[in-house]
């Protein structure tokens, strides 16, 4: 496994982007009349996650600042997995499209809770192996 340089090497990034794409393409299927309420709003919290974190990358130089986005991209793919819900409940997906969305999500965010407890390394620019630790 390479180093961390950049938030697009974070397998978290990588994952919630996997995630959002798949979404995406989930929602394409949902009825028109949910263009602009439901359709619309579960692609924007997925994509929201990865971007987040994105921005969190940026103001690693900041603790607080870092933890703030990445408590941002933790609310968004929990906001995500309420949209799911309500995809299931409607019948624009069934119960295993749920399933596997749902768990990847919880994944996601057991990656980004991680990170955040770990924040102070993350956000050091020394002695911290972010190879190993590659969320």
């Amino acid at each position: 496994m390479s180093t961390v340089k950049f938030h697009q090497d974070l397998r978290v990034f990588q994952k919630s982007f996997e995630m959002a794409m798949a979404v995406y393409e989930i929602s394409k299927s949902f009825p028109k009349e949910e263009l602009y309420s439901l359709t619309d709003q579960i692609r924007r919290s997925s994509r929201s996650v990865s971007a987040n974190i994105s921005e969190a990358w940026g103001k690693r130089k900041y603790e607080k600042s870092f933890i703030a986005k990445l408590t941002d991209s933790e609310g968004e793919a929990r906001e995500t997995q309420t949209w799911l819900q309500f995809s299931l409940a409607c019948k624009y997906i069934n119960e295993d499209q749920f399933n596997n969305l749902n768990n990847q999500y919880n994944q996601i965010i057991g990656m980004l809770v991680s990170m955040i407890s770990q924040s102070e390394k993350w956000c050091s620019f020394s002695s911290f192996n972010r190879e190993e630790n590659n969320f």
